[in-house]
């Protein structure tokens, strides 16, 4: 490629306008909002500048497919993890809320209810994960417990008191 051989700004250019259109359509295809499909291909094709001078590309076609490919599904996995997160804070925002304070009460008395209705191993080690905040490790040096179990635990007891809580109807 000439511009791997002699970083040829004109052969970038040359690059830009006959794959602009397929990548900007793949973009599109991913993204679904133009605005953010043009910003994608201005910056796939920044990066391309830069990966061309150190990758070895035999065919340019799939391997810019790929690229902006990747690039698309980043964008989307920022976008949706940034989602959750606000969710996130959305919900915990909710228990600040002074009107609330009677629902609170009650979802923890039902959170105690459930607790207590799980089998010992998983009450405790569910306990120590996320009321005591232990780790994995501190669990098993806490407790007789390989780290199988505890992890098995967690999980069952999650589970377990997730099941409870919807039969008890709380919704949080």
């Amino acid at each position: 490629m000439a511009y791997q051989s002699q970083d040829d700004q004109d052969a970038l250019g040359a690059l830009f306008q006959r794959y602009m259109h397929l990548v900007y359509g793949l973009c599109l295809k991913y993204l679904k909002s133009r605005e953010e499909s043009q910003d994608a291909v201005m910056s796939i094709f920044e990066q391309l500048s830069k990966k061309l001078k150190t990758q070895e590309v035999t065919y340019f076609k799939s391997w810019l497919y790929i690229v902006a490919k990747n690039h698309c599904l980043m964008v989307l996995r920022k976008k949706t993890s940034q989602k959750e997160f606000n969710g996130f804070v959305m919900e915990n925002e909710a228990v600040l809320h002074p009107n609330d304070e009677y629902e609170i009460d009650n979802d923890l008395d039902a959170l105690k209810d459930c607790l207590e209705g799980l089998k010992d191993k998983q009450k405790e080690c569910v306990s120590l994960f996320y009321l005591k905040q232990k780790s994995y490790e501190e669990i098993t040096n806490a407790t007789s417990f390989t780290l199988n179990e505890v992890k098995s635990s967690i999980q069952n007891g999650k589970r377990n008191l997730k099941n409870c809580l919807e039969a008890k109807h709380v919704k949080r």
